[in-house]
């Protein structure tokens, strides 16, 4: 009866110890995943900010008074004559 008990007491301790690592390993695990979540979402709050500039920037390249004025200075374009406009049928 003895040995059963001292049997049942060690089972019970090595149940114990298992629980006890399970739960500080889990615990590590959580706190390296809350690290890494944290670390996304800061870079994906960068990623946001640098996407509204880009969508700034594109705003600003692609409105027509900026159009017009890149095309008359860099490519040295002008508004056509109306003697050189042929309009076709």
């Amino acid at each position: 009866m003895k040995a059963v008990s001292a049997l049942f007491a060690f089972a019970a301790l090595v149940a114990v110890l298992a629980s006890a690592l399970g739960v500080v390993w889990t615990r590590h695990q959580s706190r390296v995943l809350f690290v890494n979540l944290t670390a996304l979402q800061n870079q994906r709050d960068e990623l946001n900010i640098e996407y509204g500039k880009l969508e700034l920037e594109q705003a600003t390249y692609a409105e027509p008074r900026r159009i017009d004025d890149e095309a008359r200075q860099k490519l040295g374009m002008v508004d056509p004559r109306p003697q050189d406009i042929r309009l076709l049928r």
